[in-house]
């Protein structure tokens, strides 16, 4: 039996054995279900941020918390950078939300990221709803 997972529009579905990076999403996600069990929601991001590097280093993850990317226009690098939450074994962003739902913005948001970082995956974590809440952006 296929697995399919439904996205934002009904009328689109993914098999779930399609998804790149699935190992190590699912590994993630773990993580920052037990976090949210633990925590609850209602802490600032940086809180969850904190825990979610704890659990990196317990479990000998590879990640970098605050990576800076430059961002290139034309032939120029610009003076500001991007900063990721995390950067996950260099092939997937973590942008960590505490708030009370993911809206448009962090969507466009992230595929910024995405783009000025040359990273194909991207994933948006809200501690901030009852149940953790994630989701997918690939660019």
């Amino acid at each position: 039996m296929t697995e399919y997972l439904t996205l934002e529009e009904p009328e689109v579905l993914y098999k779930t054995s399609d998804l790149i990076y699935k190992k190590d999403v699912f590994e993630i996600i773990g993580i920052c279900m037990e976090i949210h069990r633990i925590l609850g929601k209602g802490f600032n991001e940086v809180v969850y941020k904190d825990a979610m590097e704890y659990e990196f280093k317990c479990k000998e993850m590879a990640y970098e918390r605050e990576k800076k990317f430059k961002i290139q226009y034309k032939d120029v690098i610009l003076p500001r950078t991007y900063n990721a939450d995390f950067v996950y074994d260099e092939k997937i962003i973590l942008e960590v939300k505490a708030q009370q739902h993911v809206i448009d913005t962090h969507f466009k948001q992230t595929i910024n990221y995405l783009a000025a970082s040359k990273i194909k995956l991207g994933l948006i974590i809200n501690f901030g709803e009852d149940s953790l809440k994630f989701k997918r952006v690939i660019l």
